[in-house]
């Protein structure tokens, strides 16, 4: 009687440990903070080409593909594994080329890495609202994601910075 009772006992704490570590891992999600610092590079290049500064793009880039490459997909499923890891390769291709190029080149490749990393945020989830943001008028409709509701468009930069609208707001 008394093996059956620690068998049930330990069976509650397995139990208890699981939803522990279910809980644990839903949190690390809204919280992953080398997604977060993806997120912070992110941001640091989408203002460069805002302010259409294509030395600071280079740098900002190149802090991004480093961020990048420090991600870890262990923390979150199989199939969430192999859907970021071909995310990150991706941008990281994308960051790379912005930090070798000039700046209607470095645009260019800002579209693609930002549904990398909307793409990103979707499995990752964020600590902070984000807005997806889109110009119309870049290469046939263009997305990009801003902490800011204010519209600023990375893809004119001073030509035409307040081209676009909200689209979603991600929290």
């Amino acid at each position: 009687m008394l093996l059956l009772t620690v068998s049930f006992t330990n069976a509650q704490e397995k139990e208890k440990m699981n939803h522990d570590h279910n809980h644990n891992k839903m949190m690390d999600m809204k919280g992953d903070t080398k997604a977060e610092a993806i997120l912070s590079d992110y941001f640091s290049l989408k203002d460069a080409l805002v302010a259409d500064d294509s030395e600071k793009a280079v740098e900002a880039s190149t802090k991004l593909v480093a961020s990048l490459k420090a991600f870890d997909e262990s923390n979150y499923t199989a199939k969430e594994q192999k859907e970021l890891a071909d995310i990150i390769q991706d941008a990281i291709e994308h960051a790379e080329h912005i930090s070798k190029s000039e700046i209607a080149h470095q645009r260019e490749h800002f579209k693609v890495l930002s549904k990398d990393i909307a793409d990103m945020v979707a499995i990752t989830g964020t600590k902070n609202k984000l807005y997806q943001q889109f110009c119309p008028m870049y290469d046939k409709g263009s997305a990009w994601l801003s902490t800011s509701k204010e519209v600023k468009n990375p893809y004119y930069g001073s030509r035409m910075l307040k081209c676009g609208k909200v689209q979603k707001t991600i929290q």
